[in-house]
């Protein structure tokens, strides 16, 4: 019988491949059927905090702005659409050797920090370049609290009563 040496780099490294290739698989190759007819992709974004708003900037090329829907309830933001597939005409010559680019529904839904002010809100789109600005609710802007110099501060008054007061009172001020 024979016996072999037990080395643990060699799992490790089972593992650290195993991990490569599903993030690989996730996130840097389109997934085979991913945004194809009946799935949802996702949509990435980008989104940028003000004092006064909130900017939401996505890249959605080749999408229509009428093809877009954009909606806010409370703190959340949804974004739907969809990229439209470019249908091969009849007579057409030749094959796909490669289509990785994406088609069909996308949604992407964004919990934001604070309540924002939906009526207020604007999209604006250009060359394939969705940016939301969506203006804070008053009560979610920072306050600027001005702090004035020598005057005491009213939420903490101490009572101080003058030393001539407790004099003036009935006999003598030590204890019994």
């Amino acid at each position: 019988m024979s016996s072999s040496r037990w080395d643990p780099w060699g799992d490790i490294v089972s593992l650290r491949e195993a991990m490569n290739n599903l993030l690989e698989e996730s996130f840097v190759r389109p997934r085979q059927g991913a945004g194809g007819t009946g799935t949802v992709a996702g949509l990435a974004l980008d989104l940028r905090e003000t004092a006064d708003a909130f900017v939401v900037t996505a890249s959605v090329p080749g999408v229509a702005a009428a093809d877009v829907t954009i909606t806010v309830l409370g703190d959340t933001l949804r974004i739907t659409g969809e990229r439209r597939e470019d249908r091969e005409q009849p007579g057409d010559e030749g094959r796909w050797i490669v289509r990785e680019r994406r088609f069909g529904a996308f949604e992407r839904t964004l919990s934001l920090p604070t309540s924002v002010k939906a009526d207020q809100a604007a999209a604006d789109f250009k060359d394939g370049v969705l940016t939301i600005t969506l203006p804070k609710a008053d009560e979610a802007k920072p306050r600027h609290i001005p702090v004035r110099a020598g005057q005491p501060d009213q939420s903490q008054a101490i009572d101080v009563t003058p030393a001539d007061a407790s004099a003036g009172s009935s006999g003598d001020s030590s204890p019994s």
